[in-house]
């Protein structure tokens, strides 16, 4: 069995990768932190073989998390499973050692895999974020043939990445939930990615996020 821990915030998350786990039949949990607090703890106290982390903690960065890990337990791989396809988030990972990359907003199942490819010497990573990797360091970068997004589209990805709903959006931008919908396909297309984690990362790569 391989014995892993669980590093994350989202209850439903935690829950639905916990029962996942259960029915693998070769995987088992052996610990899991709600916070970063519990986290450090989690590590101090190791017998894990795979440590899988989550970025956005509620107090405090789970890139820290996988800094202490990496220290304490070096020959332990750690996977990422968050929300965040921030492609500076990605890079900073990676070169803090962690071996996989996965996202929430994906198939959950595809962790268990993770989980086994990682033993077996594997870095499992979402495939787009892959791809866009390898563009970034082996492309040359030519955007002229995707359309700028809108002002309105902008702002909308920008919220996107901050984790705000649609409703929320809408809220904020004085429109309506569908108004918002009608944008996130158009930034969508234009970005030609399929999620909000994919259009973030992609944000992020361009440089249409700021600095925040």
């Amino acid at each position: 069995m391989i014995r892993t821990a669980l590093i994350e915030d989202d209850d439903i998350v935690r829950k639905r990768l916990a029962k996942l786990i259960a029915h693998s039949g070769d995987v088992v949990l052996v610990a899991s932190a709600a916070t970063h607090a519990e986290g450090i703890e989690l590590i101090k106290a190791g017998g894990y073989e795979v440590l899988m982390c989550d970025l956005g903690l509620p107090d405090g960065p789970g890139l820290e998390l996988i800094r202490l890990s990496m220290d304490k337990h070096p020959k332990v791989p750690v996977i990422v499973v968050t929300m965040f396809a921030d492609h500076r988030k990605v890079v900073d990972c990676l070169r803090m050692g962690a071996k996989g990359y996965l996202l929430k907003d994906e198939n959950l199942e595809d962790c268990v895999p993770g989980i086994r490819e990682v033993m077996r010497g594997g870095s499992p990573i979402n495939p787009f974020i892959a791809r866009k990797l390898l563009e970034r360091f082996h492309l040359p970068q030519d955007d002229d043939d995707k359309a700028a997004l809108s002002e309105r589209e902008l702002q909308v990805l920008r919220l996107l990445a901050r984790g705000y709903a649609y409703a929320e959006i809408g809220s904020i931008m004085g429109v309506t939930t569908a108004t918002v919908g009608t944008y996130v396909k158009r930034l969508y297309r234009k970005l030609q990615v399929g999620s909000r984690a994919e259009a973030v990362f992609e944000g992020s790569h361009k440089g249409l996020l700021g600095d925040d």
